[in-house]
């Protein structure tokens, strides 16, 4: 399934076209050229003698690059066309077109070939909210070059635009006239730059064919050092391949990063850095690749907060959620530079690195980020425990631009009562809980054995045990058997059954005692859809299949479902929304959506499409890699590596294939056994 435009991108540059290659954008429509969070070109449109092109195909040759094949005229006009045309993208700074027109004709052929381009320079938060621009504009052309320019006092953006062949270039953009021989071609280079004050790299022009070369090489390089998937079911694979390769296309490297990558959040709202979202695709991935965690957790504790600061929601020890690099966060008129207001990134920081160092062995990173994970630590108890209770919660400081909700389900309606009501703030939602606990425990670990204090380490233990006595008294809903959504202000329970009690198996926070009565919700039907967890129960007061969070079924939720599930014993369970879950990335190409509707799979053939979720979207992208650990049971346990696989009956055979990890390569198989190469165990 398509929305109908094509995406290539790189980093955090992207552009979205129509199936022709076309772009016309209007304010609120989230297509064009962007890069750090500005529209470079939101026109480009092509039109030969006057006329529009037809698309025929599209290719999509890699994430940043594709190939269009289109033929000029409207209707079925164009059925015996004598001239057919092929457009050629790569995605780079800016981008890169080549332009080829065919002539079929017995005769030559006199062609005048206009490219229209024009930019608004939205912020992407201007495109988002529809709001007006407050600058500038100029265009000019300067020795055969176009530039569109907007400047707002000492904020600057450009876009250059330039043609390999002669133009004519006025300030709406190039025409060419040309012939063509019989049976003949002609073609020309085009290239779009984005220039920024303050951003000198996005300036540098690579010479095109030498970056595509270096994307492809590294691109085949990701793969390569990824393992390698064989079973008998071909979707499967695919969804794989196409988990690689979008975790690669979402590859981005801020400035703090040193050239290393970490995952972008999501295409087009989200391509920068998130707390929340970095953390928790680095972790889908570990098994997989480890350089992104690694760089996720350097860059999030190089921007770790160091003061109260209302306007930002910042905290000393409090983890970013969001970074942005456009014009509205420059004149502060928005919070992101960078914004703090995430509730669960500064435990999910702990988390991350006690993970990542149970996979790799790598203590040195644990050492150089112990101040930072020290603070993170301190955050839990210091700063969100802002009514006393001994349980985090939030409320933002910053109420014009701020987040109201900072969990994971952060729209307004997302955190509700069974009969719909909108519960006041401070708000402690049930996740939190679970994540506080799995940080304190994973913090003590780290404590004892890399930064050898055994006080903190014992500490952070009794904290954890008292947490989880409290949690499972205060959040268990008696007369439903499942815990609440959230403690309202009063301390009374929000009560609306959701998705969030997957994440309580994850953390670990849940009595053995409550766990099937939780699993059994997990998989009822009122939460289970046939494709997956809904975030919200059906008949829930505020229930909708195509709700934000209030009713669809989210993919990256449902990997840590699942893996919660195999936490707490249930194989088969866990296998179930796996299927589900795989199912469905089969209806969209291998590549999972952000989100979907929460439909009950009887009443639907497919899966139904959220109308704005974003795809490829990074921790939907690592969702099938959670599940593949998940079905095969991938657990490190000590210095060994054991594997207690259970697999839906679809899948038959599986095997995985050359896993990086502290104990070298490694071969695991569906039947429950791994070979290890260095350390380990055969299970």
């Amino acid at each position: 399934m398509s929305d109908g435009s094509v995406k290539i991108l790189n980093g955090n540059t992207f552009v979205v076209s129509d199936t022709r290659g076309d772009i016309e954008a209007s304010l609120t429509d989230p297509t064009g050229l962007f890069s750090y969070d500005t529209r470079f070109l939101s026109k480009w449109v092509l039109t030969i003698n006057g006329e529009r092109m037809n698309p025929l195909s599209v290719d999509d040759l890699e994430y940043f690059e594709s190939r269009f094949f289109l033929v000029p005229g409207t209707g079925t006009v164009y059925v015996d066309a004598k001239l057919s045309v092929i457009r050629r993208r790569a995605v780079g700074n800016g981008f890169h077109e080549e332009l080829t027109i065919l002539n079929h004709a017995n005769e030559p052929v006199d062609l005048r070939v206009r490219l229209d381009a024009g930019c608004d320079f939205a912020d992407l938060f201007e495109v988002k909210d529809a709001l007006k621009k407050k600058g500038t504009y100029s265009e000019s052309v300067k020795g055969g070059k176009l530039v569109l320019a907007y400047v707002r006092g000492t904020f600057g953006r450009s876009t250059v635009i330039t043609s390999s062949q002669p133009a004519r270039v006025d300030k709406n953009g190039l025409s060419f006239k040309i012939r063509i021989g019989p049976h003949g071609k002609w073609s020309t280079q085009l290239d779009v730059a984005t220039e920024a004050l303050g951003f000198e790299e996005m300036g540098r022009v690579e010479d095109p064919a030498r970056a595509q070369r270096r994307m492809r090489q590294n691109l085949a390089r990701w793969i390569d050092q990824a393992p390698r998937l064989e079973c008998d079911l071909e979707p499967l694979k695919a969804t794989y391949r196409r988990s690689l390769v979008d975790l690669a296309a979402l590859r981005f490297s801020p400035q703090v990063a040193g050239g290393r990558s970490l995952p972008a959040a999501g295409l087009p709202w989200f391509m920068t850095m998130f707390g929340r979202d970095s953390i928790l695709t680095s972790l889908q991935a570990l098994p997989f690749t480890s350089e992104l965690a690694a760089t996720t957790l350097r860059a999030l504790g190089d921007w770790q907060g160091v003061v109260v600061n209302d306007f930002r929601d910042e905290d000393p020890g409090r983890i970013l959620h969001e970074m942005r690099y456009g014009e509205l966060t420059a004149f502060e008129e928005r919070p992101h530079s960078p914004y703090y207001g995430s509730a669960d990134a500064t435990p999910l920081f702990v988390i991350l690195l006690d993970e990542y160092e149970r996979w790799t062995g790598d203590r040195a990173l644990v050492r150089e980020l112990e101040v930072e994970s020290r603070a993170a630590l301190n955050w839990i108890d210091e700063y969100a425990d802002l009514q006393g209770n001994g349980y985090l919660s939030y409320e933002r400081r910053n109420k014009k631009t701020g987040l109201e909700n900072q969990c994971w389900k952060d729209s307004w309606d997302s955190i509700s009562f069974r009969d719909g009501r909108i519960p006041g703030f401070p708000r402690a939602t049930c996740e939190l809980q679970g994540y506080a606990y799995d940080a304190k425990l994973r913090g003590a670990r780290l404590a004892r054995l890399v930064w050898r204090d055994p006080a903190l380490a014992e500490r952070l233990e009794q904290e954890a045990v008292d947490l989880k006595r409290r949690f499972n008294r205060d959040f268990w809903v008696e007369d439903g058997e499942y815990f609440a959504l959230a403690l309202d202000p009063e301390g009374e329970q929000v009560d609306a059954l959701t998705s969030n009690n997957g994440h309580l198996l994850w953390s670990g926070i849940v009595d053995k005692s409550k766990a099937k009565a939780v699993a059994t919700h997990l998989l009822g039907p009122r939460l289970f859809s046939g494709w997956g967890v809904r975030t919200l129960a059906e008949g829930e007061g505020r229930f909708n299949p195509i709700g934000y969070h209030v009713g669809t079924v989210w993919p990256f939720d449902n990997s840590f479902i699942a893996w919660g599930l195999r936490r707490y014993g249930f194989k088969d369970e866990a296998a179930v929304i796996a299927a589900g879950i795989l199912d469905a990335a089969e209806f969209f190409e291998g590549r999972l959506p952000e989100a979907f509707g929460g439909y009950e799979r009887s009443q639907t053939r497919y899966p139904v499409q959220y109308p704005t979720a974003c795809s490829p979207q990074a921790w939907s992208t690592g969702a099938p890699l959670l599940l593949l650990r998940t079905m095969l049971g991938l657990e490190p346990q000590g210095e060994h590596l054991v594997v207690d696989a259970a697999l839906p009956r679809a899948i038959g055979h599986l095997e995985l294939l050359d896993i990086p990890g502290r104990w070298g390569r490694i071969d695991a198989f569906g039947r429950g056994r791994v070979n290890v190469e260095g350390k380990g165990q055969r299970a």
